[in-house]
């Protein structure tokens, strides 16, 4: 995604409480003492486990956002998750892959306050920028930069 200006983002790590908020990219580059503390509150807290986030996937919720024409911060539900939590999950429910994009850094569950999970939905499905699930009985939404495809 080429652009130019400043791109932000805001969020919170629901389990933590942790928080991000502030501009991450200019132009084209990526800003790594952003990047640095959008890994940490994007851990695995189960596992207290650091990854690298695919900027793509930040791009994405970052472009969603401003889509959606709010300052309000997403309400991170998960982030990056190793294989260990992975699989916990995967055993506890059937909405879990078991090559999930989250655990190389490229998926984000999220929530994001009175905006229903239906809208940011049909945002991320306009913008068509990676795989966009849709989970109206537990509120959130996933977003990933794999392929575009929708669930």
């Amino acid at each position: 995604m080429a652009g130019t200006g400043t791109y932000s983002v805001s969020f919170n790590n629901q389990r933590s409480g942790e928080t991000f908020s502030g501009v991450y990219r200019v132009g084209n580059k990526y800003l790594p003492q952003a990047f640095e503390r959008i890994n940490y509150v994007m851990r695995d807290v189960r596992e207290d486990e650091i990854f690298p986030m695919d900027p793509r996937v930040i791009d994405i919720i970052s472009l969603v956002h401003k889509y959606l024409k709010t300052d309000e911060p997403y309400t991170l539900l998960s982030g990056y998750r190793s294989p260990h939590t992975n699989a916990a999950l995967r055993s506890n429910s059937e909405g879990v892959a078991k090559r999930s994009l989250h655990m190389s850094g490229q998926a984000i569950d999220v929530r994001l306050g009175e905006i229903s999970a239906q809208n940011i939905r049909q945002a991320a499905v306009k913008l068509a920028a990676g795989g966009v699930g849709y989970y109206p009985r537990s509120g959130f939404v996933h977003m990933d930069s794999g392929a575009f495809r929708t669930w």
